[in-house]
């Protein structure tokens, strides 16, 4: 899962992209909504965490134009108010849900995984692939029913492997999705996680790796 926090509280906006990463998602960190609106438009985000008292371009606007020129985009905005005013507001500018600070970070948290799983596609809750079984809400993967204590990362790639279901992953659709903005795009970061994973996996290989085109399951 792939989070942009627009959040110009550089502590606040610090401490949510790193609850977030201990999660296993890939955050990305824009200080005012201007900024937050250039890496939304060239960015695909699950979900996108919106302040609504942002300088240079209040969040409102911004939420207001990502929806306009993509509907489908999930939205939570954060706000100090906590009016049933403020809520209905924010809810008419597009937004998808509206959490009041201070909050826990267990509910933004919740409230996220909820927004990212609210997709046109229907996606079944455990992922199976041959004898491989992986549950995201649980964070859990085993093959042949063994457990397969994989890192964040090694799961991530797993988790778009298996959601692709037999199709080809390009390398670079796995930086895009398992990390964030600034992992350079011509390190070995991806290959060295496959290798690790398909370690763990064991034989025979589930991996198949596509010369010039990206990965896929057998």
């Amino acid at each position: 899962m792939r989070v942009l926090v627009v959040e110009d509280q550089a502590r606040v906006a610090d401490a949510v992209a790193r609850g977030l990463r201990r999660t296993g998602a890939a955050v990305d960190v824009a200080g005012d909504g201007g900024e937050g609106l250039y890496k939304a438009r060239i960015n695909p985000y699950d979900v996108i965490v919106l302040d609504r008292d942002l300088p240079v371009m209040h969040g409102d606007d911004v939420c207001r134009t990502l929806n306009s020129e993509n509907p489908d985009q999930k939205i939570l905005m954060l706000t100090a108010a906590a009016s049933t005013d403020d809520l209905v507001e924010g809810l008419s500018l597009g937004a998808d849900d509206y959490l009041a600070k201070p909050f826990r970070f267990e509910e933004l948290v919740a409230r996220i995984g909820a927004l990212a799983r609210r997709t046109g596609e229907v996606r079944p809750t455990v992922l199976t692939h041959g004898d491989l079984e992986l549950d995201p809400a649980r964070r859990t993967a085993s093959r042949a029913g063994r457990d397969l204590d994989l890192s964040l990362k090694e799961f991530g790639v797993l988790q778009e492997l298996m959601a692709a279901d037999g199709a080809v992953v390009s390398t670079e659709q796995l930086l895009e999705r398992v990390w964030d903005e600034n992992v350079d795009p011509f390190t070995n970061t991806a290959r060295m996680v496959l290798v690790t994973l398909r370690r763990k996996l064991g034989d025979p290989q589930p991996i198949e790796t596509l010369r010039g085109a990206g990965y896929r399951l057998r």
